[in-house]
């Protein structure tokens, strides 16, 4: 049994939590390979609704071992609030989490310049969670590796070289330059609980495959904030695409079997950059009032439009999907006319195509279709949809060419259309 991945196809936002958390009950990890605590994943068992930023989605499951890849950042603080959050209320964390030894560690210097790149002028809408310069220090061979929690005078070494860099900028920018000390306190405390979970992740995942474990790989954000195949510079610092995967949590192509991507019924984006079906009035309000399209680390409202599928059908060809998992149909229900974005009008003309840089200067071809009135809350197969709704998914399936695997009708658990095992056998 090989690996699955899971992948956003859009902005991010689209409903990743739920559905790992769903699809762990088949899994024995979970592993999460990009991204920091810019990504929020929300999870709702009965009334209980848990958001993690950085603790993997498999992690309310008590028996999935739970593991954070090389390609992640990590803040420290966060990282062990969500662990003490999730003990109080009665989840067991420590003996199933593992953080790789070479994860790199988000520090003060690097929040305090994300926010204050962020107030000035031309910023593109991050979380300023420190995660951008956190990866602009693991590229520029400066970083602050977990592994160096082992080694104290090491890590002080290369912070102070690191914090002396980025000391102009900070300047620059109008903001104080920490102290050394100041910047490595909260890792003081944070050493001691973390380097038990520390461990070459590489490697026990590589033996869990090897032992015909069953493995989800949990992506963040989506593909179109990839940083080579979004919409750069309104791009995340990671791989967010299938391929990160390997590359983040340091397994071969081979040991990924399926590519499963997620599609929210309709578009959202945080933050600055082009967006084509976005919908300025009173309807881009009401989906996001209904679909409670709010950040779940920032608060901040998401920007909202229709379905947009050259855009997925580009997701689709980046990540080699076999099958999507449909989240959100449910917020649709009420509208008289529901809109998809069918093809682009760019200079050159119409295109289904992804136009790449280009994307800010096209107009959406958009095709409406009809609504339905009716709760899908109760829908446990697609002919329980009303025709309206289930027309819908049919047509989005042939737009992709792979099937619907999952339609996600509500937030909880149970309210989902299952249309078979995430795993094959």
């Amino acid at each position: 049994m090989g690996g699955v991945v899971i992948v956003g196809t859009q902005w991010g936002d689209e409903g990743k939590g739920k559905l790992v958390d769903l699809f762990t009950e088949e899994a024995d990890c979970v592993v999460r390979y990009a991204g920091g605590p810019n990504a929020g994943h929300t999870l709702v068992v009965g009334t209980e609704r848990i958001v993690v930023r950085l603790v993997p989605s498999g992690i309310l499951r008590p028996n999935v071992r739970c593991i954070l890849g090389q390609g992640m950042v990590v803040d420290a603080t966060t990282f062990l609030g969500e662990i003490d959050e999730l003990t109080k209320r009665g989840y067991e964390c420590l003996s199933r989490l593992v953080l790789s030894d070479a994860a790199h560690l988000i520090l003060p210097y690097h929040t305090l310049v994300d926010g204050l790149r962020e107030a000035k002028p031309g910023g593109i809408g991050t979380t300023k969670r420190g995660v951008g310069p956190c990866y602009e220090d693991k590229i520029a061979r400066r970083g602050v590796r977990v592994s160096l929690l082992r080694d104290p005078a090491k890590l002080r070494d290369v912070a102070k070289f690191a914090l002396e860099t980025w000391a102009p900028t900070i300047l620059a920018l109008g903001g104080k330059v920490p102290t050394l000390d100041e910047v490595l306190a909260p890792l003081a405390s944070a050493a001691e609980r973390l380097v038990p979970l520390i461990a070459d992740t590489g490697r026990e995942i590589h033996e869990a495959l090897q032992r015909k474990q069953r493995v989800l790989f949990e992506g963040a954000q989506g593909t179109l904030l990839d940083i080579d195949h979004g919409t750069y510079p309104f791009v995340t610092s990671s791989s967010a695409a299938a391929g990160g995967a390997c590359i983040g949590s340091g397994v071969g192509p081979r040991a990924i079997d399926r590519v499963v991507g997620l599609v929210k019924a309709y578009c959202t984006r945080v933050g600055d950059g082009p967006f084509p079906t976005e919908l300025l009035e009173e309807t881009g309000q009401r989906l996001r009032d209904i679909g409670r399209e709010y950040g779940s680390v920032t608060g901040r409202p998401r920007r909202c439009g229709w379905l947009d599928l050259p855009a997925l059908r580009y997701a689709a060809r980046i990540n080699g999907l076999d099958a999507f998992l449909l989240t959100k149909l449910d917020v649709l229900t009420g509208f008289e006319k529901v809109g998809v974005c069918t093809h682009y009008e760019t200079e050159r003309g119409r295109t289904d195509e992804w136009p790449g840089d280009g994307l800010s200067k096209v107009k959406p071809v958009i095709e409406m279709f009809p609504g339905w009135s009716e709760s899908l809350s109760h829908a446990r197969s697609i002919n329980d949809l009303p025709s309206a709704a289930r027309r819908y998914v049919e047509f989005i399936e042939a737009q992709l060419g792979v099937p619907a695997l999952v339609v996600s009708v509500g937030e909880r658990r149970d309210e989902t259309i299952v249309r078979g095992s995430l795993f094959r056998n």
